[in-house]
């Protein structure tokens, strides 16, 4: 038998403990053994073992692995002695590594810090005393003092109660208050947001006060409970990025081993000699690899981590970044994140002139008598924490008193209207009153509740008006508040509420709603200028919804919503079928919720989902991309997400695509920029083969090319400036190629213009004579290195937009440029000074020899900058 179902005598047997006194200390320690701790099992961490062979887990990274041992073979076989580049690959390789597992530490660092700041003091009874404690040092059995304001950190069976509400919205997603009743008893399985005589870890006391005794600690929790459900060691899939790179790191093997095997077939027909040709083949597979890919992916996404920090975004995993660029659709809860979870008066009807207030205009006369008198009639407690004010009360009480604060505070209201009488509010009634003291004499008993229970009570008053007021409230989805008094000379000897409440004139009515952030609207407009479709999902009435996702745009013509029980007459495949339809859903469970997710992916959606509460676990779980809340969301809920929104802010997210697209645009830059030289490495090497030139590259030759000349200039392309359109574009489509969109044509063009003047630069240095220097093989091998060399620098610029190169400024990427210039100096230094070039197998070249060179190497930029000009759709990114 569960708690909730048991007699309370039975519970306290139970748990050994006395309701006056509470647990004494050696108690306290007993039952920790007994019953657990108040914390959650967190997952086990890898090593850091596994997290560097996770880290080396990927086609690209295992091809440059294989490359570095192909490296060390070469170096072997020749007996050089020369491990250099072998052990220059192994340096990259950490270096990646190193990067991924940096990143994803500060990421839980960042979380943990997080999850600190929300540890509690809780109030207990100890020893026959109250203290506060920690919220993790409560045990089972220990009893809990619960005021207005407090935040429950264990699940717990009432012992008695007075008006109790809590706000459940993290466990049930509902978000009106659920009364609380010691005195209900409960037989049979109950739902959980039905269990009256229970409080439960992570939620909020917004009314009255009680007793508790702690039935659940830790993972024995309601929020416990779903937390170890989420902590299964279900293996997380690959993003779209990541199985495109690793289909491009299958192409690239298969590209090295069938030229490898055409290079060694070749030459082996040519009558080569077989080491000679052996190495030969190995040196055109190490070209095919482009060694700096993994790391400058990997450094293009931590920068974009980086830049989302500051824009209030956490990402917990590195790979989220690109997800989130390629999300089609955001579903999102309402409550705090696409509104402000601030319960705020709108509208104010006053019946006595019958005006009616906008507040968002201002206040007015006729507005602040009816919210003055409403005021008065409520059990808010108003408190300045380090200079900020603190309201402790239900919402909508809170929304009145935060609306007069600015005007006239509630306790100077007070001063002038004492409270003598209170009718507490009770459920079954809807309604409240309290009793005052009137200033001109008397007293006045102010009845406030909802509309249908006060209106019928109502003698005095325009009630016709009152109605159309009241629905038209209603249409804009305002929470409507009904504000009744009476007036009396003198205090019956045996007050009742009968008394009090009848023979009411009607005060005015309050339209009260949690108004939309400011930042909602535009945010929801952009992302639907990028083709992304933003759907909300909240626990909230659809009407209420509806309104909210109209106003801010979420909700538009042709648009529908849906309550979570209509959803639930729904098949899977109706849901397939009609699921794009619907804009908003309301009153929904977490199942629901993981069942509206699910069917957008199964209609090829990359679905983005927000969420703060331990109900919300299991969806964020499921999505492509999970979105918790920092500043509301609960430990589970940031446990089960990708990325911790540090401000809980709809316009963040929208900010944090625009960021992701920005990174998946740089990696397809760095790929158009490593590949073109790549490709016409082996174009190169195969072509000047068939023509009987034998190789012209030296292993060497293509792994500095690789390194430095694509490298150096590679890495600063992860700090390219963010495009200004990649919000005016829809989404990427979830199977699009990676070479979709021309980047093939692209690649191919560049990589025929780099082989061109490659070999023309092989042909000139092997049969002419310049500068008085004889032809020759080692002059054309060298013009070879050079050319190749500085095309594949001079290309960075190349690449960087559709415009004219000469549109950018230093100032938008310099590091850019400084790394260019770094990469143009090394390959010159290495070609001038007689040592180096001797290490590098180059020879000494006249001044013609220089022009030359120059010029080739200028070629491929002049025409690529004419072809722009021609035809600049064709280098879009």
């Amino acid at each position: 038998m569960k708690e909730y179902q048991k007699p309370l005598n039975d519970v306290l047997v139970d748990y050994k403990v006395d309701p006056e006194t509470g647990l004494d200390a050696q108690q306290v320690e007993m039952h920790r053994k007994e019953y657990g701790a108040n914390t959650f099992v967190e997952p086990a961490k890898p090593s850091l073992a596994r997290k560097i062979l996770i880290s080396l887990n990927d086609v690209a990274t295992i091809i440059l692995l294989v490359a570095a041992v192909i490296s060390f073979i070469t170096a072997y076989m020749e007996n050089t002695g020369n491990y250099f580049e072998s052990m220059l690959i192994i340096g990259i390789v950490i270096i990646n590594s190193t990067l991924s597992i940096v990143q994803e530490g500060k990421a839980e660092s960042s979380l943990a810090a997080l999850q600190g700041l929300n540890k509690s003091k809780v109030k207990v009874l100890r020893n026959g005393k109250p203290e506060f404690i920690d919220g993790d040092d409560i045990v089972v059995g220990d009893i809990l003092l619960i005021d207005n304001g407090s935040s429950i950190a264990a699940d717990a069976r009432l012992i008695d109660s007075a008006e109790l509400q809590a706000e459940e919205s993290p466990l049930t997603g509902e978000s009106v208050p659920a009364t609380k009743n010691a005195d209900v008893v409960l037989s049979g399985d109950v739902d959980l947001g039905e269990r009256a005589n229970m409080v439960y870890r992570g939620t909020t006391i917004v009314n009255g006060h009680a007793r508790a005794v702690v039935t659940g600690v830790g993972m024995q929790s309601e929020m416990g409970i779903i937390a170890g459900l989420l902590n299964s060691e279900a293996k997380t899939p690959l993003t779209p990025l990541q199985q495109r790179l690793v289909q491009l790191g299958k192409n690239i093997s298969i590209i090295a081993v069938i030229s490898a095997a055409f290079v060694m077939a070749l030459g082996l027909y040519q009558g080569m000699d077989l080491m000679h040709i052996f190495l030969t083949a190995i040196s055109l597979a190490v070209a095919v690899v482009p060694e700096t890919l993994a790391v400058i992916v990997t450094m293009t996404l931590a920068l974009g981590v980086q830049r989302m920090a500051k824009k209030h975004a956490i990402i917990r995993r590195l790979p989220a970044v690109e997800t989130l660029g390629t999300t089609s659709v955001i579903a999102s809860d309402k409550t705090g994140t696409l509104t402000q979870n601030k319960m705020t008066v709108r509208e104010v009807w006053a019946n006595e002139n019958n005006h009616l207030t906008y507040l968002d205009n201002g206040m007015d006369a006729s507005a602040e008598n009816v919210l003055s008198i409403a005021a008065i009639s409520t059990n808010v407690d108003v408190r300045e924490v380090e200079g900020e004010t603190v309201y402790d009360g239900l919402p909508t009480e809170v929304a009145i008193v935060r609306a007069m604060q600015p005007v006239k505070p509630r306790t100077e209201l007070l001063k002038e209207w004492p409270v003598v009488d209170q009718i507490p509010f009770n459920s079954t009634k809807k309604r409240m009153t309290t009793v005052h003291q009137d200033p001109d004499g008397g007293f006045v008993a102010i009845t406030k509740g909802a509309f249908d229970v006060l209106l019928p009570m109502v003698e005095n008053g325009d009630k016709e008006r009152a109605l159309e007021i009241n629905k038209g409230f209603g249409q804009d989805a305002l929470r409507v508040l009904t504000i009744t008094a009476k007036h009396f000379d003198e205090m019956p000897a045996e007050p009742t509420a009968e008394f009090y409440e009848q023979h009411l004139s009607l005060i005015g009515l309050i339209g009260i709603i949690d108004p939309p952030r400011p930042e909602s609207a535009p945010a929801v407009a952009k992302a639907a200028a990028a083709g992304i479709k933003t759907v909300m999902i909240t626990g909230d009435h659809l009407e209420t919804a509806s309104a909210i996702a109209r106003e801010i745009g979420i909700m538009r013509d042709g648009d529908k919503g849906m309550t979570g029980a209509e959803l639930a007459e729904l098949s899977d495949d109706q849901l397939d079928e009609r699921v794009k339809e619907y804009a908003v859903y309301a009153r929904v469970t977490p199942t629901d919720k993981i069942r509206i997710v699910k069917s957008w992916q199964r209609n090829g959606a990359i679905i983005a989902m927000t969420g703060d509460g331990v109900n919300d676990a299991p969806a964020l779980k499921a999505a492509d991309v999970g979105i918790s809340m920092g500043e509301t969301g609960t430990d589970v809920a940031r446990g089960a997400s990708d990325i911790i929104l540090t401000d809980d802010n709809f316009a963040t997210i929208v900010d944090a695509v625009s960021e992701g697209r920005g990174v998946y645009v740089k990696v397809r830059k760095t790929i158009n920029f490593l590949l073109s030289a790549n490709m016409s490495e082996i174009l190169v090497i195969i072509i000047a083969m068939l023509l009987g030139w034998g190789s012209p590259l030296l292993p060497v030759h293509l792994l500095f090319i690789n390194l430095v000349s694509d490298g150096l200039p590679g890495f600063a392309l992860s700090r390219e400036p963010m495009l200004t359109n990649v919000m005016n574009q829809p989404p990427m489509d979830k199977d699009e190629k990676l070479f979709a969109d021309g980047l093939g044509k692209q690649i191919g063009l560049n990589a025929i213009l780099f082989m061109i003047v490659t070999l023309l630069a092989i042909w000139v240095g092997r049969d002419m004579t310049l500068g008085g220097m004889l032809p020759s093989a080692e002059i054309g091998q060298t013009m070879a290195f050079i050319v190749l060399s500085l095309t594949s620098i001079f290309h960075v610029f190349n690449i960087r937009s559709e415009k004219s190169l000469f549109t950018n400024k230093y100032s938008d990427n310099p590091t850019l440029v400084n790394m260019a210039l770094l990469a143009t100096v090394i390959t010159l230094v290495i070609a001038l000074i007689p040592l180096t070039a001797g290490l590098f197998g180059l020879t000494q070249l006249s001044i013609m020899h220089w022009v030359v060179v120059a010029i080739l190497s200028l070629i491929p930029t002049v025409v690529l900058e004419v072809w722009k000009q021609i035809q600049p759709s064709f280098f879009r990114v």
